[in-house]
């Protein structure tokens, strides 16, 4: 599929799921959120829809996460952009030779991922960061959808055990018959040529980064070893030497 054709459906997906209403409970809550807002961002226009996914169309990694944090993506408009999930994630992406900055705040701050591609398993953001199984259900084309648009991906990351099933379920739908992998930081799962690799690794949220159940260099590692995987060169020394293992 030639680049321009790529990042045109991209485009197009992009611009689908953002008008997408699919979910009433959902569309409820991000409205809601969108107009109480936290005092910290009174003076923002909350983004308050459907959030898509972002990267580069030529991407060989392909990372996925839970949903869109209430005050992070719900309000920038890019996943991962502007909590401190988004913060945690993008300086490992960074060190991992991924993204060309290691911070996200806003949707216009130059970040541009480096053969990666960032979406969501569900778009919208949940109560209580607890999708339904029939809102999971209901988002998973488009994670297939984007499987189909990244032809070149080799590895996808899920963070976290929901985000874990979603690419169990979209694999399946894009290479045929069943596959079956177990959620642990670290778990790698083969399921044959036709289809990438998934990697998991725990959710850089605050209750698990907070606690030290996820670490800076734990997830670090799980990034370069994607990487690898994916037959991509290693990443500069100078940046993987930055690892502070703060976080």
């Amino acid at each position: 599929m030639p680049r321009t054709t790529r990042a045109t459906g991209l485009d197009a997906l992009r611009d689908e799921v953002a008008a997408c209403r699919l979910c009433p409970r959902l569309v409820e809550h991000r409205e809601a959120v969108a107009r109480e807002k936290r005092p910290r961002y009174v003076d923002w226009v909350y983004w308050g829809r459907a959030v898509p996914g972002f990267g580069d169309a030529r991407a060989r990694v392909l990372i996925v996460g839970l949903a869109p944090a209430a005050h992070g993506g719900n309000r920038t408009g890019r996943v991962f952009t502007g909590d401190p999930s988004a913060s945690f994630l993008m300086r490992a992406m960074h060190a991992a030779g991924l993204a060309n900055q290691p911070t996200s705040e806003r949707r216009d701050d130059g970040l541009q991922l480096q053969d990666a591609y960032i979406a969501a398993a569900v778009r919208c953001v949940p109560p209580n960061d607890r999708p339904t199984s029939q809102e999971q259900r209901a988002c998973l084309p488009y994670l297939v959808r984007e499987l189909g648009l990244l032809r070149d991906v080799r590895v996808v990351v899920a963070l976290g055990g929901f985000a874990f099933q979603s690419c169990l379920w979209a694999l399946r739908e894009r290479a045929g018959g069943r596959l079956n992998g177990q959620f642990t930081h670290g778990a790698r799962c083969e399921f044959g040529p036709r289809s990438p690799v998934l990697m998991a690794s725990y959710h850089p949220s605050p209750r698990n980064t907070n606690t030290g159940r996820l670490t800076y260099d734990m997830l670090v590692g799980v990034l370069l070893d994607a990487r690898r995987e994916a037959g991509l060169a290693p990443a500069a020394a100078s940046v993987v030497a930055g690892r502070d293992g703060a976080g």
